[in-house]
């Protein structure tokens, strides 16, 4: 018998392999680019995504009762959004007078940093003495660019045009959101399997169905948990006589929705605060240390009791997930980047296939020892 001869590829022709893979880079990188450039289309949208699958639970909830979804999601959203109104509502005076106070507060900021101005002023000079070398014949092209004409347009029509993109974002997250909530999962489920010929509808609102438990209950228990903490920031800087001490509790409960870089940027805004209430150094190491023994506490004890470690991610893919989505979407980029990538995690966790997105997508160290004496701890108490 003849040895069966392998099949070559033709001459000038990539392996079906390679082509494969190259076709799958270009549609992403094609995604990204519309991604990127159509966002104010996008964010109203894949905002609503989020809170469907944030309040579709309650709604459910209230289905299963015999209300019929579309009242219990007019009702479910109406709440939210009253929440979020009147949460802004409270805000808005305090933080009306801290803006109209910014000049005179940035005179104290610099005032109480300017040991460390001197030293960056002059290492500004050193790199502005070095520049101007060879300067003397870019002169010309830099006085002709600064006697070009600028063409600004007035306030009013800055803020009509600003006020009505956010209005249209705001209703178009408003009615994309309600519809979610009123068609439920298995609409969801019939729109997704629609564009999969390999999975099937029923398939498919079981992993929605275990997303939508999992990632709903996650951002709950982080609700109530967020809660606590700017409850008990607000009660230490009342106590540490700070200005408005509620205001910067309130901000220290939403950006604690960010990982990582929520405390922190939480941290430098009440360590700022305090260097301008404050003329000695005491209540400002006493105010910021008493915010981060709050935040190591919900961080290390609170949450992980509460929440548990199965919904952690690898905090450099966090830090990426923050980093891409703000550089695409803004502060919408970062808000979407952590619960797109729990989801990611619960369905690969609910996949068939799913192991090895589930090892790529977990924390390095899971610390089961820590969270099962942190359990038994809690038992005790």
């Amino acid at each position: 018998m003849e040895a069966k001869q392998p099949k070559l590829e033709p001459i000038g022709v990539a392996p079906r392999s390679r082509r494969i893979s190259v076709n799958r880079v270009i549609v992403w990188g094609a995604l990204g680019v519309l991604l990127y450039v159509a966002h104010v289309a996008f964010i109203p949208i894949a905002l609503a995504l989020l809170f469907a699958l944030i309040l579709s639970g309650p709604v459910e909830a209230l289905h299963r009762r015999h209300v019929p979804r579309s009242l219990s999601a007019a009702f479910i959203l109406m709440i939210v959004l009253s929440g979020i109104a009147g949460l802004t509502a409270l805000m808005w005076t305090p933080t009306q007078e801290w803006f109209a106070k910014a000049p005179q507060t940035m005179t104290i900021i610099k005032q109480k940093v300017s040991p460390i101005a001197k030293v960056l002023n002059h290492l500004d000079e050193l790199r502005k003495n070095a520049g101007n070398i060879g300067a003397q014949g870019h002169a010309a092209a830099s006085t002709a660019a600064a006697s070009a004409p600028v063409v600004t347009e007035s306030a009013p029509v800055l803020i009509v045009d600003i006020g009505g993109a956010a209005l249209t974002g705001i209703l178009t997250f408003a009615i994309v959101t309600l519809f979610l909530l009123t068609g439920g999962p298995p609409m969801m489920a019939r729109m997704t399997a629609a564009f999969a010929d390999n999975l099937k509808a029923s398939y498919v609102l079981h992993i929605i169905d275990n997303v939508r438990a999992e990632v709903g209950h996650f951002y709950l228990i982080t609700t109530l948990i967020n809660i606590g903490l700017g409850f008990a920031t607000g009660i230490t800087l009342w106590a540490w006589h700070m200005p408005t001490p509620f205001l910067w509790g309130a901000l220290a409960a939403i950006f604690n929705y960010v990982p990582y870089a929520g405390p922190g940027a939480s941290l430098l805004v009440i360590t700022g605060v305090a260097m301008v209430s404050f003329s000695t150094l005491g209540p400002v190491l006493g105010a910021a240390g008493s915010y981060v023994v709050i935040a190591l506490i919900e961080g290390q004890i609170v949450q992980p009791l509460l929440v548990g470690r199965r919904m952690e991610v690898n905090p450099l893919l966090i830090f990426l997930g923050l980093w891409f989505g703000g550089l695409f979407w803004g502060i919408a980029g970062i808000i979407l980047a952590t619960p797109t990538l729990v989801a990611l995690k619960v369905i690969a966790e609910n996949s068939k296939a799913g192991k090895p997105m589930m090892e790529f997508l977990g924390p390095n160290n899971q610390a089961l020892n820590r969270d099962a004496a942190l359990r038994k701890l809690a038992r005790r108490i």
